[in-house]
């Protein structure tokens, strides 16, 4: 396992100086993770953080009726666990595997070991949590003030940002829970892409055909999270 994996793949540890990111790979340790596994849950205490490297979290809020709505995403660029180093080690909210993969795990305790040496490690930590803040702040601007197609059509961009392919294994009802709608929209809208040539749909696999075609179909949302997620880590680098 070890010679088909890296640390690198994830950028905030490939962004680390050699020298730091040495002091961590004896604590590293890769995992395999898999669909709808709970990472952390709402009050409880966080032990581990994680680097995905192919793995997807979504962050999610979950009503008391049930209803859910995804918060933001969290792929190879960045860290699923920002509690722990914010101070709190608890959240509010799930994080949920939605796209199943590998990551490398760091336990709570030498994350904010190393955290508190206050070198890069911390610094492209607060750079990413602030990139975190930008997406989850957009988001909340997409569900109030575009259509469900925009929402989907900004949602598989940044699912196939972060991924190898241009596959999801999504089924219609995981997606309807991530974007806090109902799974008849869901159904709707994605018919309305694969029409248009831009996906196809089987058997709860999504396979983008037309990147550049969702990219002329979806909101401003998308593009206001990729440029300020680049604007802040580069300016952090």
């Amino acid at each position: 396992m070890s010679l088909k994996h890296d640390p690198t793949e994830n950028q905030l540890l490939a962004a680390l100086p050699a020298a730091e990111r040495m002091q961590l790979a004896p604590h590293l340790h890769l995992v395999e993770m898999s669909l709808e596994e709970p990472i952390y849950t709402p009050f409880k205490q966080i032990d581990y953080a994680y680097f995905p490297t192919s793995v997807i979290v979504s962050l999610l809020h979950v009503m008391h009726n049930g209803a859910t709505t995804e918060l933001g995403l969290i792929g190879k660029e960045g860290i699923a666990g920002v509690p722990l180093f914010m101070g709190t080690e608890v959240s509010s909210n799930w994080a949920v595997v939605q796209s199943a993969g590998y990551a490398y795990r760091l336990s709570g305790h030498i994350l904010k070991k190393e955290f508190a040496r206050n070198g890069q490690f911390q610094h492209l930590l607060l750079c990413y949590a602030q990139a975190l803040m930008a997406q989850i702040s957009q988001t909340a601007v997409c569900n109030r003030h575009h259509t469900l197609n925009q929402q989907l059509c900004r949602w598989l961009l940044l699912n196939i940002d972060r991924l190898p392919n241009n596959q999801l294994n999504m089924t219609q009802e995981l997606i309807a829970n991530m974007l806090g709608v109902r799974r008849e929209g869901v159904t709707e809208a994605a018919g309305a892409l694969q029409r248009e040539g831009l996906i196809r749909y089987s058997r709860g696999r999504i396979t983008v055909l037309d990147r550049e075609g969702l990219e002329k179909r979806v909101c401003e949302c998308y593009r206001t999270v990729v440029d300020e997620t680049d604007r802040i880590m580069d300016a952090c680098k």
